[in-house]
């Protein structure tokens, strides 16, 4: 795409704005009010309001390098996805956390390599989020196990360690504890389209369309 293609898109965009112009303009008189942080991976390919067809003003998103939560830690570096979270839960009163993972994650993939360039400094640190979902991937199936087995496994063990990372912020502990903030673990298969969600009593990824039939 270029620029041509982007102001082209827009022009479409703004014809959807129009059609859905006063529940678009609710939302700047009354503010946001999404009942959901979603946590999702870069990745160009895994838009979240696309995966689940939600509509503007549902999801407070924060997208970064491999879906990593770093641990609350407010001594250390800034961090932006922090101050979501934060702002999420304490500010927003988000009902829900969702954490999503996907596969073919390139975060998760350079855990296996070794990052040589320098002007990545930032992203060699930040990789270190999913070294703990890497150590115990392979201690789960071995170093000699299939690369693609690693991979995935990997991906769904970071999804759960990033709960877990969650689970370190203050207010987040709080109203999950309370029980008025649900946290979940997703992992979108870029090939299908399909969603798993984790089971916290089961320690599974299952499919998230069997949660929502038996919900129904």
């Amino acid at each position: 795409m270029n620029l041509q293609d982007y102001a082209h898109g827009n022009k479409l965009f703004k014809s959807y704005f129009k059609k859905n112009q006063e529940a678009l303009l609710h939302l700047v008189k009354t503010g946001q009010t999404p009942k959901a942080l979603f946590i999702g991976c870069s990745d160009s390919r895994v838009i979240p309001d696309m995966i689940v067809q939600s509509n503007p003003g549902d999801l407070f998103v924060i997208r970064n390098v491999g879906n990593f939560v770093p641990p609350y830690s407010p001594d250390d570096d800034f961090h932006s996805t922090a101050t979501g979270i934060e702002y999420a839960v304490s500010v927003l009163n988000v009902e829900e956390i969702i954490i999503c993972g996907h596969t073919h994650c390139g975060a998760c993939e350079h855990l296996y390599k070794t990052v040589e360039d320098e002007s990545l400094v930032h992203t060699k640190k930040w990789l270190q989020l999913g070294e703990s979902a890497k150590k115990t991937a392979i201690l789960s199936l071995g170093n000699d196990a299939p690369k693609e087995d690693l991979l995935r496994l990997t991906e769904k063990l970071s999804v759960m360690n990033q709960i877990e990372n969650i689970l370190t912020y203050p207010q987040v502990k709080k109203r999950f504890e309370d029980g008025d903030l649900s946290i979940h673990g997703w992992y979108y298969d870029i090939e299908t389209g399909s969603i798993d969600y984790y089971n916290g009593e089961t320690y599974e990824f299952a499919p998230l369309k069997n949660l929502v039939v038996k919900g129904n």
